[in-house]
């Protein structure tokens, strides 16, 4: 189990990028879902044991993260957001660097070890084609091969899927459920289709706070009843969000939005408006608006 407990992290300024976040994280895969600046990737950073929190605790199985870095660096597998490569290096080469680096050994050798790390996230094929040719998808996998390394705890990966296309991403999606099986594996994106798809347990977290700490079907029962669609103009698009709560809002053929608006239980929707099931996005954006005057700013 991974227990977090009223983490506060305050940067120079000051700036508060985590305000008493508290999460208990059991096995398998768990969801961290946010909007960038959310305070996603300063959590992960602090629970990888790579930087202090001002505040508060990080325990795996009961061993003292932020009291002892070490503990969980032995455990750890983590994928960044943003993971060097050296381009002229093939894979096999670079995925044996950082073996190296990370001081993962087998009793067959690092060389052989590469191997069935690239066998396993379906890049045999590529091992010797230099990485600055790999497509977005294979430079994630081979960072995935990296940090399962060594058979991981604990396994971090920090908005893994953006910028693949569909293919590469139900591809990554493979990977990660085999790897929840039996480990914790912690899910940080702002992409709600990796939630809905992967976690069956999830957390929003919104300006250094966490909103909703569920599961995904639970999030979705909480809006049902509750979400009307319905169609209006561009140039009154500001105007009509200034006085609904609207979850989102997509443009059709250039002059007018499909807009989905949540209702308060008993409350009246817009005219022309009517009810549609609810979706995890719609929880989701629910969570992350605010109050109905912060609403009017439609993403």
């Amino acid at each position: 189990m991974l227990e977090i407990r009223d983490l506060l992290k305050i940067y120079p300024g000051p700036v508060t990028a985590l305000k008493g976040v508290s999460l208990d994280i059991p096995n398998g895969l768990f969801g961290l879902l946010g909007p960038n600046g959310a305070g996603k990737s300063t959590l992960m950073t602090i629970v990888a044991g790579l930087l202090q929190p001002t505040a508060g605790s990080v325990t795996l199985d009961g061993a003292d993260i932020v009291g002892d870095p070490s503990v969980v660096r032995r455990s750890l597998g983590y994928l960044p957001q943003e993971f060097g490569f050296y381009p002229e290096l093939t894979g096999l080469k670079m995925l044996m660097l950082m073996l190296k680096l990370k001081g993962v050994h087998a009793p067959q050798g690092q060389r052989k070890l590469a191997e069935e790390l690239l066998e396993r996230v379906n890049l045999a094929h590529a091992a010797k084609r230099k990485v600055g040719g790999y497509s977005g998808g294979m430079r994630q996998r081979l960072g995935l091969a990296q940090a399962v390394a060594g058979s991981p705890r604990l396994i971090i990966v920090d908005e893994p899927t953006a910028g693949l296309d569909p293919e590469e991403r139900h591809r990554f999606y493979r990977l990660l459920a085999e790897l929840g099986k039996d480990r914790i594996v912690v899910l940080s994106t702002h992409i709600v289709e990796d939630v809905a798809t992967l976690c069956p347990r999830m957390a929003i977290i919104r300006g250094g706070t966490v909103m909703a700490h569920t599961t995904p079907s639970a999030a979705r029962e909480s809006m049902e009843g509750r979400v009307y669609e319905g169609f209006v103009r561009d140039e009154d698009l500001s105007t009509f969000a200034a006085s609904n709560r609207v979850l989102s809002a997509i443009l059709v053929e250039g002059v007018t939005n499909r807009v989905r608006v949540s209702v308060e239980q008993g409350g009246t929707a817009p005219a022309g408006f009517r009810s549609v099931s609810a979706t995890l996005e719609d929880a989701y954006m629910n969570s992350i608006r605010g109050p109905l005057a912060a609403a009017g700013a439609v993403a």
